[in-house]
């Protein structure tokens, strides 16, 4: 392992981050300061400063190092990246009034970058706007991700380039692309920034003033659910604002390398890729058949209204954005199941969303298919298929593999959380689980969208942001950093 390339490299995080936060510390300044509310000033002021210390720190100790990224130090980059960035990032929480404390900081700011959208946050109203800021904004560089951003902007990275990009689960699927890596993860920001800016606009255009609509860009593309507002997107009851989000968290629920292959005139990726079709067809179907159903059983509920409601937490869901118009706990079991199966679901590969995603559904469905089919007719050699290409073992065994780990995941994590804190109910700590591990934000019963996470123990609380990490990085990235065998000799 080269430990001063590793150190160059976070070296260079840490000034990534400090300059983020100096961008927010700008607007405090500008903003906060007219208000009276310089806490968050010094604040912002106090973390780039221990930001750009931190940095210089370790590109000193990073002094003299070789200039190429091979495998083991992608690893190791990539499962500390965003610890390193939860925990810097939680300064602005910890020297900004109201100040949290070490773990409700790193839980929010591991929340962030991870797009999770879970909160600690009783009432956002006491906050000054530079820490709002500060708060969506990790959402939206969390979003694409941060490591992808790290490759489109140093071109040198060489053969680590790949395992980053691999490895980091906004920028997969990439398949003839990735001969170019570096060129292909500025061709992501750009088409991440276009979007945004086209968010941006429309927000604006519905009645949203500048400052919620520039928050609400950052956490929408990004699938991530933070607002200035406690009550969400909710707060304006606006259908315009709400329809528009969606539009824009369905197009973060799909692979960015699909639009990547659009701008290079490839219509015909967009013709034959199956994911994407299944993705939309279960958001409609879901849609049709929730906003029916919770019509029928509620007395007091129009047709209308339920759509509206439907249509919105069903994309929220599904996309892992986490955002909420109205208490879908209070919904019908039925539609609580099926939104829990959604979350699992997640959104498509290559995307800013969570889940386990559509395509390794669409490769486990097909396998137990094929393995069916071979128990009656075991002559009949039969193959697994995705956008018209066979499957080879070695995919369907880790495809099979990551959904089982998941679920045995799931199932710790929820026995954890319930030792942990013994006051919640089975349910709570199940579906607290899903939650975090497919970065869903709120889960459901007293972690649930009206509720924050607050009341937890603050060990609790970091064991949940590391569960957030994880989900993150898709489970193996993360591990394997606690398995100092394997990236040893990788």
């Amino acid at each position: 392992m080269n430990f001063r390339l590793l150190s160059k490299i976070i070296g260079l995080l840490l000034l990534f981050l400090g300059l983020t936060q100096a961008i927010c510390l700008g607007y405090a300044y500008r903003f906060d300061a007219r208000h009276d509310q310089l806490d968050s000033v010094e604040g912002l002021s106090i973390s780039v400063g221990i930001n750009l210390g931190a940095c210089l720190l370790f590109l000193w100790m990073g002094r003299g190092s070789g200039r190429e990224v091979l495998r083991k130090e992608a690893i190791a980059i990539v499962g500390s990246s965003w610890l390193i960035c939860a925990l810097f990032g939680s300064l602005p929480y910890m020297f900004s009034e109201p100040k949290m404390g070490f773990c409700d900081a790193f839980f929010e700011s591991m929340s962030g970058f991870t797009t999770t959208g879970a909160s600690i946050i009783d009432d956002l109203k006491v906050f000054p706007q530079g820490i709002l800021l500060w708060r969506c904004l990790t959402q939206w560089l969390g979003g694409m991700g941060i490591l992808v951003l790290f490759v489109a902007v140093l071109s040198y990275l060489g053969a680590g380039s790949k395992a980053l990009f691999r490895h980091e689960s906004s920028a997969k699927e990439g398949g003839g692309l990735q001969a170019r890596i570096h060129n292909v993860a500025i061709r992501l920001w750009q088409i991440y920034l276009f979007f945004s800016l086209l968010l941006f606009l429309g927000f604006l255009a519905f009645g949203m003033p500048v400052f919620d609509a520039v928050c609400h860009t950052f956490t929408t593309i990004s699938t991530g659910g933070f607002s200035p507002h406690n009550s969400g997107l909710g707060y304006y009851n606006n259908a315009f604002i709400e329809i528009w989000a969606m539009v824009f968290m369905v197009i973060g629920g799909v692979s960015f390398m699909l639009y990547a292959w659009l701008l290079r005139g490839r219509f015909d990726r967009w013709k034959k890729e199956e994911e994407t079709k299944y993705f939309i067809g279960l958001l409609v179907l879901s849609i049709l058949l929730l906003s029916f159903y919770n019509a029928s059983v509620s007395g007091d509920l129009s047709l209308k209204q339920s759509f509206r409601h439907t249509s919105f937490q069903v994309v929220s869901l599904m996309t892992s954005s986490g955002f909420v118009i109205d208490d879908y706990d209070q919904w019908p079991p039925f539609t609580i199941m099926f939104l829990v199966g959604l979350m699992l679901f997640g959104g498509c590969a290559g995307s800013t969303t969570g889940g386990i995603k559509v395509s390794r559904w669409i490769v486990f469905f097909r396998t137990v298919r094929r393995e069916l089919n071979e128990s009656f007719r075991p002559k009949v050699i039969r193959y697994v298929g995705l956008n018209g290409n066979n499957i080879d073992e070695e995919v369907q065994q880790q495809t099979m593999f990551f959904i089982a780990i998941s679920a045995v995941l799931i199932g710790i994590c929820a026995l954890i959380l319930s030792a942990l804190e013994p006051g919640l109910d089975v349910f709570t700590c199940l579906s607290g689980s899903i939650a975090m591990l497919m970065n869903i934000g709120p889960a459901l019963g007293d972690l649930g969208p009206t509720e924050t996470y607050a009341s937890l123990h603050p060990w609790t609380k970091v064991f949940l942001a590391i569960l957030m990490a994880v989900g993150r990085l898709e489970i193996f990235a993360i591990l394997v950093l606690f398995f100092p065998s394997l990236w040893r000799t990788y």
